[in-house]
């Protein structure tokens, strides 16, 4: 299995929609766990990071102008 390279403000599309219909998610943290949320609802969740990795389809890199100014 590959590793996914993604960084905080970076958009991830999913294989199956959020519940409220949304297949993309924003990166906020990065690390054994993955704080994402969704970008229709705003709902904030913190996955495992290997389930998430199964679970993404296209990652979108972030502008610089989208980053977080708390990341590092």
């Amino acid at each position: 299995m590959q590793i996914i390279r993604m960084n905080p403000g970076d958009i991830l599309e999913l294989k199956k929609p959020h519940p409220c219909g949304n297949k993309r998610f924003k990166v906020m943290r990065v690390g054994s766990e993955v704080r994402v949320v969704c970008e229709a609802c705003g709902r904030d969740m913190v996955m495992e990071r290997v389930r998430l990795e199964k679970a993404v389809r296209k990652v979108f890199p972030a502008s610089p102008a989208d980053v977080p100014a708390d990341a590092e």
